[in-house]
């Protein structure tokens, strides 16, 4: 490329440029197109009025707000275990998948609860082997408590975590007789990846994690069980336990890289743009990020201690995040496509019902399909897929059957007073759509926006709804 087309455009593949903070500009103005996609990528989308707000607000302080969550946030969690542990004594399997989307859509901390979800498909452990709901809930709780915390503090707390002893057989991990199954995961998919480490060092790992069982449905550490022998691990070598094996993972320098691979395709972009993104087609991508383009963030997070609150502050602020690049670069998840729906319009849902609908298209929370979690990007889109999330649409803003109007489209606080075809069409593109649709495309939605003869106002506003969330372009976020 050249240094005259340099000069006019930035280069998404420069790490110096992508990660320095973003200011606003003339090319690239704080407004809200980005106040919404920052709502959306840093939680599951804004209502109008939350936007409006950070459009007044300002990145910065925006931003601030949604690490600290919203003034109501305590009160609302402490009602949210009173009626999880109140469903728990008497229910069954679907009352966890149900209430975290309660709390999904309602919760004060929506920053949180998105890393909570992340760390979900991280640590992936499914209700379908750990058939205890108390304990697959103190799993979930224990991730919310360290989702902006301290990664190291995560994993050591993961290790000692019941639901996951049960879910990798930990629990029968004794000295002589190895378990090698946690060794693996906390190598292969919770700290390193694939091709950093050797089939010898999972065996010696495993010996570090021997005694540590479950008694009494809790963490027990059996002294008698444990391999106090010497090690080798990752040209590491000594008597160690557990925790200390964890310290050797986390030294490696891929470790980081990892980890923060894994927050920039979740928080920012599926893939990162190739050379031709900078040369005019922004949509150009690689597989995935580059050791060269992601290792500011990785030496940002290791210098930090493993901060994780500190490495995705540095992602949701700066120039790439703001950038075409990352602008409606994300394929939504089932969950982000629904929740982002009902949660822009403030409407309401059956959460048992949109359970089962989130589950029939893949992404059931508390039953994820592997150890690997959810794959995510490209493969939640298939022609079945694209249309059963038509067909939720229709269902959610249909009036009738399972969600009946709980959607609450006819008193939308996003749509008070707005009558005219071509306004309501402007207020919905901005408050749930990632990118601009085409000017063809807008005309069709206007049409479909005015109202037929005896035709109320849930019944157009609905119409419209279903035809914004038909579109290529509302798979993005």
């Amino acid at each position: 490329m050249s240094r005259a087309r340099t000069a006019n455009m930035p280069d998404f593949t420069d790490p110096n440029w992508a990660w320095q903070p973003y200011r606003p500009s003339e090319a690239a103005p704080w407004n809200g197109r980005r106040a919404a996609h920052l709502l959306r990528r840093a939680g599951f989308g804004g209502t109008w009025s939350e936007i409006q707000a950070a459009v007044a607000a300002g990145p910065e302080a925006t931003l601030e707000r949604l690490f600290a969550g919203g003034p109501d946030t305590a009160a609302f969690d402490a009602e949210a275990r009173s009626t999880i542990a109140s469903l728990i004594a008497v229910g069954g399997k679907q009352d966890l998948p149900a209430w975290w989307l309660f709390v999904m859509l309602h919760g004060g901390h929506p920053l949180r609860e998105k890393l909570t979800l992340f760390w979900h498909g991280h640590f992936a452990t499914s209700a379908a082997k750990v058939t205890d709901q108390q304990l697959m809930l103190e799993q979930n709780e224990l991730l919310r408590k360290h989702a902006l915390g301290n990664f190291r503090e995560l994993v050591g707390a993961m290790g000692r975590d019941t639901a996951m002893l049960l879910w990798l057989d930990s629990s029968v991990n004794r000295k002589g007789r190895p378990n090698e199954n946690f060794a693996r995961e906390v190598m292969e998919l919770f700290c390193l990846g694939t091709g950093h480490y050797t089939e010898r060092d999972i065996k010696e790992a495993a010996r570090c994690f021997t005694g540590w069982e479950v008694h009494n449905n809790r963490f027990w550490y059996n002294a008698a069980q444990h391999d106090a022998g010497v090690k080798q691990v990752l040209g590491a070598r000594g008597n160690f336990d557990g925790d200390e094996v964890i310290d050797v993972l986390l030294e490696q320098p891929a470790a980081a890289r990892f980890v923060v691979r894994k927050l920039f395709r979740f928080f920012v972009a599926d893939e990162e743009p190739s050379e031709a993104a900078s040369a005019g087609t922004p949509n150009s991508t690689a597989a995935r990020p580059s050791d060269e383009f992601i290792e500011p963030l990785a030496a940002g997070f290791r210098a930090s201690g493993y901060d994780v609150a500190d490495v995705l502050r540095t992602m949701l602020s700066s120039n790439y995040f703001y950038s075409e690049a990352a602008l409606g670069r994300r394929i939504k998840s089932p969950i982000e496509f629904a929740v982002g729906l009902i949660r822009g319009l403030e409407g309401k849902t059956d959460h048992y019902a949109l359970a089962a609908d989130l589950a029939a298209l893949g992404q059931q929370v508390f039953y994820p399909p592997t150890v690997k979690g959810w794959n995510g990007g490209r493969e939640w889109i298939t022609t079945y897929s694209l249309l059963s999330r038509t067909n939720l649409v229709a269902a959610l803003v249909g009036g009738g059957g399972r969600y009946g109007r709980t959607l609450g489209l006819d008193h939308s606080p996003a749509l008070a007073d707005i009558s005219d075809a071509g306004e309501l069409v402007e207020r919905l593109t901005a408050l749930l759509l990632g990118v601009d649709v085409p000017a063809d495309v807008r005309k069709s939605l206007e049409k479909i926006a005015v109202r037929q003869a005896g035709e109320d106002e849930y019944a157009r506003r609905g119409r419209v709804v279903y035809a914004l969330a038909s579109l290529p372009e509302f798979q993005l976020a």
